[in-house]
């Protein structure tokens, strides 16, 4: 590539994953020539400040024409850019809870920390943005590696130790069958480009040979599967979440989960929907193989949720379960997916990053992940308390929160689509988790606690508060979200050609 072909291209559409490189690259600097026994919690503040300018440089894209760069395999459209924001949110109010995480000892000085945060976080737009199988892999690759020494990061503990390791086994396994099914969508049509790869479907030559597109696609939806903790590929998520330290968790679970679930999305519509032929069929046909997936992720979660006591392994079920929820409306196959998916993932970011935040709040200062470390913590910190119970109604789906408008939109996708057994699998496994869900309830408010009254952090009470206002304002005045998702993102840009 000469020189000039690269000073062609529009840069400015990367301008959100320049701000996070750039950032990541000073972050190692620095931490490479801070003395050893200094904090490098003041990492934090810089990472921070990194993706707070690369929220802004999205912001300012909203409304601007698709384009791509890089011989379209990179692309910009409304698509990557709606998810793009949620995941620079998420991960900003993770950086605040892990400006205030204290595992060990030597935590403090772990700046790598900082700095395999951000490059997680690129792995995550990068797969966002990606209209090729080279660039989507590389990026799915770049947050997998990423995450799997975030998990084992704390390097004398058991637990990280044994989380990592099954992290690193179960993604490996989930990244060979990924690959694999990749492999054959080349193989038969010679292209990487999920434009092309459209197109070149319809070629009778490649119709010959549908079983093995077939075969592609199941084999690219179980390792992609394992991605998300979809049953009855999650077996690694409960340990991994449990042995993580909870700042990683709670990346975990919120945006390495929504970007699976974007990966999903623009892979198999673009694919197996973008042109008209034979191929679009197999979307159709496979609704019942989604739908059991998605069936038996909501039940296994929420079932096997009851049985735990420690919090942050009943959060890991949680979290399965809503992976399920979330694969409600993937099987109905209507351009209302991408609405109804971005709003509960945005109302999953809020009341999640906010129940963990009171997690590592309470079980640093308790000493237990025993969900019985939340006794009487109305008595000790009754607003932390409140904020609490707010997020646990939402995740619950009871009215007045997000959570409870993000089920009804996915639950009203169903119905209209004639799924009648998903919807009615949502709302009894729904009632299911009322009981683990309101289990944590009656330790804070009818289980008596010993200890004085404790404060959270600046840190935390902000993203507390910050999820607090955004779960009760999205539930009862949910057109906000909507209408700057309908006005701000033309999700038909998807599959719109790139000039």
């Amino acid at each position: 590539m000469t020189l000039d072909k690269l000073l062609s291209f529009d840069w400015g559409m990367m301008a959100p994953e320049f701000s996070i490189v750039i950032t990541a690259i000073l972050l190692s600097l620095i931490d490479l020539f801070m003395p050893n026994k200094v904090s490098r919690k003041p990492l934090a503040l810089l990472g921070l400040a990194g993706i707070i300018v690369a929220i802004v440089f999205a912001v300012l894209q909203v409304g601007d024409p698709v384009g791509s760069i890089l011989f379209d395999t990179y692309r910009f459209d409304s698509f990557a850019l709606a998810f793009k924001l949620l995941f620079l949110v998420a991960t900003a109010m993770i950086f605040l809870l892990a400006l205030d995480f204290e595992g060990e000892s030597k935590w403090a000085y772990r700046g790598e920390f900082y700095y395999l945060l951000m490059t997680a976080l690129l792995g995550a737009m990068m797969m966002a943005s990606s209209a090729d199988l080279i660039t989507l892999f590389v990026g799915l690759e770049l947050l997998s590696i990423s995450s799997y020494i975030l998990a084992g990061i704390r390097k004398r503990n058991f637990h990280s130790n044994e989380a990592a390791f099954k992290y690193v086994v179960n993604g490996g396994i989930a990244t060979a069958i990924t690959l694999f099914g990749m492999s054959y969508i080349y193989g038969l049509t010679g292209q990487t480009n999920l434009y092309a790869i459209s197109e070149m479907l319809v070629d009778p030559r490649v119709q010959e040979n549908s079983f093995l597109v077939i075969m592609a696609f199941v084999m690219m939806f179980v390792g992609l599967s394992f991605k998300i903790s979809a049953a009855p590929f999650h077996m690694w998520a409960p340990d991994v979440y449990q042995g993580s330290p909870t700042p990683v968790t709670t990346f975990l679970s919120v945006v390495s989960k929504m970007a699976g679930f974007t990966l999903i999305l623009r892979l198999f519509f673009v694919i197996f929907l973008g042109t008209q032929g034979w191929h679009n069929q197999i979307l159709l046909d496979a609704q019942p193989f989604i739908a059991f997936v998605a069936g038996a992720t909501m039940v296994i979660g929420n079932v096997v949720a009851l049985r735990q006591r420690n919090i942050k392994r009943m959060f890991a079920y949680s979290s399965i379960a809503h992976a399920g929820y979330v694969l409600v409306p993937f099987v109905s196959l209507s351009l209302i997916v991408f609405k109804t998916t971005w709003f509960y993932l945005l109302a999953y970011l809020l009341m999640n990053i906010g129940a963990f935040a009171v997690i590592q709040f309470v079980t640093s200062r308790e000493k237990s992940e025993d969900f019985t470390a939340f006794s009487g913590l109305n008595k000790r910190a009754p607003l932390t308390a409140f904020m609490m119970a707010i997020f646990i109604i939402s995740l619950a789906g009871l009215p007045f929160t997000a959570g409870f408008i993000g089920k009804f939109g996915i639950f009203m996708s169903s119905l209209g689509t004639g799924h009648y057994i998903l919807a009615s699998v949502m709302i009894a496994t729904t009632v299911v988790s009322y009981v683990y869900y309101f289990n944590v309830m009656v330790q804070i408010y009818f289980r008596k606690g010993a200890g004085n009254r404790i404060r959270p952090t600046a840190g935390l009470a902000v993203v507390m508060v910050i999820c607090t206002i955004g779960t009760l304002l999205f539930g009862i005045y949910p057109s906000l979200a909507l209408d700057f998702f309908q006005s701000g993102f033309d999700i038909n840009d998807l599959f719109t050609p790139s000039e």
